[in-house]
């Protein structure tokens, strides 16, 4: 619309468009100053301007400038086949521009009312008054264009503040608002059609740079289409070999946009659209000329996947409409489609409910069908006033005011104004928007920003905003609250092992009954996947105690999960408030704290806040950070060490691979033993990278071996239940062998049984995909589960190795003795190798010797050590 705007540049565009159309015009601004003088020659229109009272200018861009309702006004003159009209250009709602049109018709009737002058004869410009209604709806669609884009272009800039768009947005958006004034320029062009529409595609294509764009008409029969236009990219050669009686499928026939990008699924129809251009994505656009679609825009990208953007579709929709209005006007010979016949028509298609009521007899002179048919009940009642008028202020000529219709629990947005109706009549005009689904959707939004949308617990930032109130609350009042925090013990083994839904179930019970703890029922939230906030209010604080005991009865019984019982304790730290200058985030570290500290204590039990446990905490916080930064470098502060399993059946009792083992030699930290660090990677989710690094790091030294004269040597990894529940744990196994190339069987994996595992048809499922790998499967600390034999034969173990649990008095311990036998023979009858762990002693190695046992592991042959060890001694691998 700058463009416009400039005089010189509106007054050489509107001289075109006046030839064009045959009309006499002029434009003014918001103020009614002229920014252009009347086109037409200067004879012509100073008869015309003779012919008009100014005050029938003045009056006629009154009518559509100063009430608001009116954009386009039209009336006779005293002269017969003479007509003026006016049009408002508006902008957000306030008119810019006004263009004033005088029309001199060749089809006037002199006999249709009483006129001073006789009719205009001979002018240049001369039209029908269909025609004239015709190029005034031409005049506004055109502007309205540019100025809708214009509205795009602000809209993006406000968001783009608001959101803080990227540079490459605004650039974006300032291209296509150049390549739409691009193609808004083409409406004056006396080109060609066919040039038009190919420079159009042109505009359009090389915008979105897509590999082609064309335009197909469609024969009538449907069968059969033509070329009308084409456009190609740099480098890219047409699809098709002619443009006329081209086969076309009832594929591409639709009257809707059709949208296919290269990751969408298909169906058979959509594949045969992309096919008949040999697209790879693709955007067709019906454009509708006299009434009916036979013309299609379609853009396409052949060479590469593309996903559309909904700005492309707009930008694709909004152009195409433009070329559509050029199209038609050529067929219909410079005539738009209809114009509105009457003020009644043009309110009865808006968007809201209006009605006018005549403001000294109260009656309703109008009521348009949007508000027969929404609110038809109040129109045949009368009722309209009570509803909508009740809560107008005196003397105010126009205003807005929020309505809820408490009988039809809808919300409406009321709009009057003060107007002169077409009679002269004083009036008041209401537009009426129904706003119910925004209100709904506000509401929405609130709840979903405080609100948990699995549990319907508060979330935590809701948490921390009550959290700030029950502080100052008990700073003022001089009282005392707490804040708990509980984190479910072990939730990850049920939630993996009977399935997310029976965790999420878990979870919403759990939720409702703390909701149903008294005086805690407004101040329950959840903070985590697992973890809980619940924040004991100063007025509240003398039934802490009892609280406590409520919450812990809730987990002292078992949840009812996939037709079995199933128990799941809490860890839970407990903190009080206020202390002087303590913040928010403090206090819930502090809790967090004192919930680690429970955790530590072994699980299911209470750890209230203390300067000890604070001080011992630093540990665990170091600790945690120094495995998140551990984590974010590759995981190298985690050494793989190896203890050696040796083959006590062959002379010498040689080497045959090693178990890796993990360590980590932290930089800040220095060693830190599994039994500290394993428990915080679970905690932290961190487990199944770290255990990731481990399995492909001793597969990679084991390749090595195996490559330097030990073609043999095994690596056994084990393998965490959290990992084995992993749902791509296969495809990771699957990917370390051939990256690392190491032979499947020379991997040997370990397990354990588990029973927090109750879902063993998955293990089993599991496991035996692992197989179908090459892969070797041992069953770790065989014989402290309940149920190892039934194990052994659902599924098909490689190796057993024996707890070190059997083996600590088994120099004198008949029971233990006779248990490893036991477990050697049925290793031998069903073809399973059997490793003894935890040899320590001579004496526990000799009382091995006679028993079918051939693999055994200890600190009698060797302790686990670093690879640079491990290889000095058993690999002893050449330069």
């Amino acid at each position: 619309m700058q463009n416009l705007m400039d005089k010189a540049a509106l007054k050489k565009w509107q001289d075109k468009f006046c030839d064009a159309t045959n009309v006499y015009a002029y434009c003014l601004d918001a103020d009614g100053k002229p920014l252009t003088e009347m086109s037409g020659k200067d004879v012509e229109t100073e008869q015309i301007r003779q012919a008009i009272s100014k005050e029938m200018f003045r009056s006629i861009y009154k009518r559509v400038t100063v009430d608001g309702l009116e954009e386009q006004a039209v009336e006779r003159t005293a002269v017969p086949n003479l007509c003026l009209a006016a049009l408002s250009i508006s902008l957000r709602g306030k008119a810019v521009a006004v263009w004033i049109v005088c029309g001199i018709f060749t089809d006037a009737d002199e006999e249709d009312g009483e006129y001073q002058n006789p009719s205009f004869e001979n002018f240049s410009y001369e039209v029908t008054e269909k025609e004239f209604y015709h190029v005034l709806d031409l005049l506004r669609d055109t502007v309205y264009t540019l100025l809708e884009n214009r509205n795009l272009m602000l809209d993006a800039e406000a968001e783009s503040r608001r959101s803080r768009y990227s540079e490459y947005e605004m650039s974006a958006s300032l291209k296509r608002n150049e390549a739409i004034a691009d193609v808004v320029q083409l409406l004056e062009s006396d080109d060609a059609i066919e040039t038009i529409m190919t420079d159009v595609l042109r505009i359009l294509g090389s915008y979105l740079n897509v590999s082609t764009a064309v335009l197909c008409r469609i024969h009538k029969d449907g069968k059969l289409m033509d070329i009308a236009a084409e456009w190609c990219n740099q480098g890219v050669v047409s699809k098709f070999d002619k443009t006329k009686d081209l086969p076309c499928t009832e594929a591409l026939r639709t009257d809707k946009v059709i949208v296919l990008s290269s990751d969408a699924m298909l169906d058979e129809i959509q594949r045969e659209r992309l096919q008949i251009f040999e697209a790879k994505a693709l955007v067709i656009i019906p454009l509708i000329i006299n009434g009916a679609v036979n013309l299609y825009g379609c853009f396409g990208e052949c060479e590469k996947d593309r996903q559309w953007m909904i700005e492309e579709v707009k930008f694709l929709n909004d152009t195409t409409k433009i070329l559509q209005s050029i199209i038609t006007k050529r067929i219909q010979k410079n005539s738009l489609a209809s114009s509105y016949a009457s003020l009644e028509t043009i309110l009865d298609n808006v968007g809201s409910a209006i009605y006018v009521r005549d403001m000294q007899t109260g009656e309703v002179l109008f009521a348009n069908r949007s508000l027969r048919n929404n609110l038809s009940k109040e129109v045949k009642n009368k009722t309209l006033g009570n509803l909508f008028e009740r809560d107008l202020i005196d003397g105010n000529r126009r205003g807005k005011q929020e309505i809820y219709h408490e009988e039809r629990e809808r919300w409406y947005d009321l709009y009057y104004t003060y107007i002169t109706w077409v009679d002269g009549r004083p009036v008041t005009l209401f537009a009426i928007y129904d706003i119910t689904e925004k209100k709904v959707y506000q509401k929405k939004i609130e709840q979903q920003a405080y609100t948990d949308f699995l549990t319907g617990l508060y979330n935590r930032l809701c948490c921390e905003r009550d959290l700030a109130r029950y502080i100052d609350e008990a700073k003022k009042e001089g009282t005392r609250g707490a804040l708990l925090y509980l984190d479910l013990d072990d939730f990850k083994h049920i939630n993996d092992g009977l399935g997310h839904q029976y965790g999420d179930t878990l979870l919403k019970s759990i939720s409702h009954s703390l909701q149903r703890v008294e005086e805690i029922e407004n101040s329950c939230y959840r903070v985590g996947g697992d973890e809980f906030i619940i924040i004991i209010p100063p007025q509240h604080y003398e039934r802490f105690e009892q609280i406590i005991t409520d919450i812990k009865q809730i987990f002292a019984k078992p949840w009812f999960l996939k037709d079995a019982d199933y128990y799941c304790t809490m860890s839970m730290g407990i903190v009080d408030f206020p202390d002087e200058r303590e913040s928010v985030h403090e206090l819930i570290k502090k809790a967090d704290i004192s919930m680690y500290e429970a955790k530590k204590l072994g699980k299911n039990c209470t750890a209230v806040y203390s300067d000890k446990i604070d001080s011992s905490s630093n540990r665990r916080l170091d600790m945690e950070k120094s495995m998140r930064d551990a984590a974010t470098s590759g995981y190298k502060e985690f050494e793989v060490y190896f203890q050696p399993i040796i083959d006590i059946q062959l002379p010498g009792t040689p080497c045959t691979g090693a178990e890796a083992l993990i360590r980590w030699n932290s930089a800040e930290l220095g060693f830190v033993t599994p039994a500290e660090f394993i428990p915080l990677a679970e905690y932290l989710g961190l487990i199944n990278p770290i255990g990731n690094h481990v399995l492909k790091e001793a597969c990679i030294y084991c390749k090595q071996w195996n490559d330097n004269g030990y073609p043999n040597y095994k690596v056994n990894v084990n393998l965490s239940v959290v990992q084995l529940l992993q749902a791509d744990i296969v495809d990771i196994v699957s990917h370390t062998l051939k990256s690392t190339g190491i032979n499947p069987r020379n991997l040997t994996l370990e397990v354990t049984e588990s029973l927090a595992i109750n879902d063993m048809e998955r293990m089993k499922s599991i496991l035996a995909k692992i197989k179908t790998l090459g892969v070797r499967i041992a069953l770790d600390d065989f014989g402290t589960g309940y149920s190892s034999l039934s194990h052994i034969r659902e599924i098909p173990f490689d190796v057993i190795k024996v707890d070190q649990s059997f083996v600590k008095d088994l120099a004198g311990d008949a029971y233990s003795q006779s248990f490893i036998r036991m477990v050697a023979e049925l290793a031998d009858a069903i073809d399973v190798a059997i490793c003894v762990e935890g040899i320590e002693t001579k004496e526990q190695y000799k009382v091995l010797e006679g028993m079918k046992v051939r693999l055994v592991q200890g600190y009698y042959f060797d302790k686990p050590m670093e690879k640079a060890e491990f290889e000095k001694k058993y690999i002893k691998v050449t330069e």
